[in-house]
């Protein structure tokens, strides 16, 4: 369904456009009030032989707390301006919060001759399946970011029924839903000139780290000379995981196809000027089915969301999102 209570959300008049409504809040809005999130970790080993590095909020949780988890975006992690967000709402609140880290993105190289993936709904039910044992029958409510978002979904379709078994409600936020748009937006002006260039700064050295551990896995020369997203994922991305191509990786991995096959209540957030999303491929209430609620403000940009005075706060985004979530326990 659509849910035009999206509007409630105002970009504050200082900080006008999608490119600084993503920009500002990443570096310079307050994430949290008093005292940073921290965090403990956990290693946990892959059926294939690698690990997933997961980051506790180290807060005492209420009695009968639901369990939040965050699942990140590109090149995230817990040190990401959302997730420190999403902890002080869910220090605030006694919640308990989880970010499992996604291969390579937890500050270690990880293992296997692969990394990590848009649309990986095995890894991520792997992860959500041990999440829910450890929850012992406590709510378990999962939110992913931009990438997690769309694997979260995807996982959720592929999922269908069965996925209640896991979560009592999942949120994706900024979530690129249909990946090849995305990427061919991204190949574009301002996005490639800043933040192209940004993702393949972190990305570029992990990749050759990548075939350092596991010589010939592919072209370093290609690799190289990469200018954009799409062609890392052409080099790099498809061929590690099993795809012929960028576009095959893009067409198998994108959630937009199995939203109609989500049995779980599911908040799709896009702020209609994200510039890493166009407003013109954003999912449709036609092709969303009934388990889904659209929300689609006009501003925010790409997970950010700003309020309040310069520098300005990124609390709504957890505070909206988290209270849909609340509401499905």
């Amino acid at each position: 369904m659509h849910d035009d209570a999206s509007v409630r959300y105002r970009a504050p008049l200082w900080l006008p456009g999608g490119h600084a409504q993503t920009i500002w809040p990443a570096l310079y809005a307050r994430r949290f009030a008093g005292e940073a999130p921290a965090w403990r970790r956990t290693r946990h080993r892959t059926p294939d032989g690698d690990f997933i590095d997961m980051d506790w909020l180290a807060a005492p949780p209420g009695p009968g707390a639901p369990w939040l988890v965050l699942f990140h975006g590109l090149e995230g992690s817990s040190r990401s301006h959302y997730a420190q967000a999403w902890a002080h709402w869910a220090r605030l609140r006694g919640w308990r919060m989880v970010v499992p880290h996604f291969r390579g993105c937890s500050g270690e190289i990880n293992q296997a001759p692969r990394v990590y993936r848009s649309g990986d709904h095995e890894e991520v039910d792997w992860m959500l399946a041990r999440l829910s044992a450890a929850a012992a029958g406590a709510p378990l409510l999962a939110v992913g970011v931009s990438l997690g978002g769309n694997a979260l979904l995807r996982w959720a379709g592929e999922a269908g029924g069965q996925a209640a078994r896991r979560v009592r409600a999942v949120a994706a936020v900024c979530a690129p839903v249909d990946l090849a748009a995305g990427a061919q937006a991204m190949e574009r002006g301002f996005n490639q000139r800043v933040y192209g260039r940004m993702f393949l700064r972190s990305m570029r050295p992990k990749a050759m780290a990548k075939l350092a551990q596991y010589p010939g896995l592919f072209d370093a020369r290609r690799l190289r000379a990469v200018q954009n997203l799409r062609a890392f994922d052409e080099v790099f991305t498809a061929p590690l995981h099993g795809f012929a191509h960028a576009d095959d990786y893009y067409r198998r991995a994108s959630a937009l196809p199995v939203l109609p096959d989500i049995r779980v209540p599911a908040l799709v957030l896009n702020a209609r000027n994200d510039p890493f999303v166009p407003a013109a491929i954003l999912p449709r209430a036609a092709q969303a089915g009934r388990f889904v609620t659209l929300w689609q403000p006009a501003e925010g940009g790409h997970v950010g969301f700003p309020q309040g005075a310069p520098p300005g706060h990124v609390q709504w985004l957890p505070e909206a999102v988290g209270a849909w979530l609340g509401g499905q326990v």
